[in-house]
């Protein structure tokens, strides 16, 4: 893999904070920052490891980290991460310049997990403040191709799984995987790539899950180094890719040149104001998945956050959801139907919102069903 040019660079005008380039594992450009709050700061450093240290901070206030891609930035900063100030001086990761394989950070921070857009119109989704800590997440869903790769090595060494997987081809992301077969997988990579593994059959953390489907009970070792499913507030914040109050990873409305989706714009008697696609139907370049990265990434780098197809998280569904606390969240302990997100090429625009929220049997392997992972710092 060619080792991504780096550089830094730092602005001081009144409230700006800080501006940094580099090349992610995403292929993102040069990138610049500035903090927005109740009062104006000033920068101590950005250290070569992406943190950013800060002071005359107003404590117990949030602060937002807005980014733009060129200047002059004018009115085109965006949301990147909102912080939760505790002290009058800060530290905080906002990138990393080595991150894991096809990986992106996620900074950590607070946002607004919900439908914040439209009434809360599926009656699950109730606007919450979450906070989630930094991790890393797959900047694509699981290729067909990456899925047999750890597929075959895991069925050789013990493994086994409910469904083989199955796409249209190997850029494709793998469906047709239930819950249980995309727990075992992310054990069987973390294995292959001398990680501990996350996932377990007893509350010790000594039986690794390796075997079993439905009604095995699965328990997660959350400060263990391996790869791991989302969690839902994890997922939902790094959909929203920094941006706060809109519908989709990039802005409030969704067309067919930013996501693969079932069109159902109001413009061609469909239902959605906000679908911009060309006709009511799926999009006719595809019909059916699109292969993974197709699209822009959002704002942390990833692809496919929206459409394509529905991804597996770790939570039980319930309502409300940012459960069992406001801080890093895991979902119910106990339930019978585990969360799907992202909407899918076969669901409407509606679906493909950030808030949407689905759930299904875990041991249901179905097309559309796909996912990826994630790993903590």
């Amino acid at each position: 893999m060619k080792t991504p040019k780096i550089k830094l660079i730092f602005l001081f005008i009144g409230l700006l904070a800080i501006l940094a380039g580099a090349d992610q594992a995403s292929g993102q450009g040069a990138r610049f920052f500035r903090v927005s709050g109740a009062a104006a700061t000033a920068i101590i450093s950005f250290n070569p490891d992406g943190t950013l240290v800060w002071s005359n901070v107003l404590a117990g206030t949030n602060y937002t980290i807005q980014t733009v891609a060129s200047l002059p930035g004018g009115t085109n900063w965006v949301d990147y991460v909102q912080i939760p100030t505790t002290n009058g001086i800060n530290t905080n990761l906002l990138w990393s310049f080595n991150p894991p394989a096809d990986m992106a950070l996620i900074p950590a921070g607070t946002f607004t997990m919900g439908d914040v857009t439209d009434g809360n119109d599926d009656g699950n989704a109730a606007a919450t403040s979450i906070y989630v800590s930094a991790f890393y997440m797959d900047v694509n869903l699981v290729s067909s191709n990456q899925w047999a790769a750890v597929y075959n090595c895991a069925t050789n060494q013990g493994y086994s799984f409910a469904h083989a997987g199955a796409a249209k081809a190997g850029n494709y992301p793998v469906e047709t995987v239930d819950w249980y077969d995309c727990v075992k997988w992310s054990n069987a990579r973390s294995a292959q790539g001398g990680l501990t593994p996350v996932y377990y059959t007893d509350a010790g953390f000594t039986q690794v899950f390796t075997n079993g489907d439905y009604g095995t009970t699965v328990y997660a070792n959350w400060s263990a180094s391996g790869y791991r499913l989302p969690t839902e507030a994890e997922w939902e914040k790094a959909a929203r890719g920094g941006l706060s109050g809109q519908r989709f990873p990039w802005g409030d409305t969704i067309s067919w040149s930013q996501a693969n989706y079932y069109g159902c714009p109001a413009a061609y008697g469909g239902c959605y104001s906000y679908d911009l696609a060309t006709a009511e139907e799926p999009d006719p370049a595809y019909s059916g998945p699109s292969p993974v990265g197709s699209f822009r990434a959002n704002g942390f780098g990833l692809y496919d956050m929206a459409g394509n197809v529905l991804e597996w998280c770790w939570d039980w569904y319930g309502i409300p959801y940012g459960q069992p606390s406001s801080t890093n969240p895991t979902g119910l302990g106990t339930g019978s139907l585990r969360v799907l997100r992202g909407g899918d090429w076969d669901d409407p625009a509606h679906h493909a919102r950030c808030s949407c929220r689905f759930c299904n049997d875990p041991d249901l392997g179905a097309p559309l069903f796909g996912f990826r992972c994630v790993r903590g710092l």
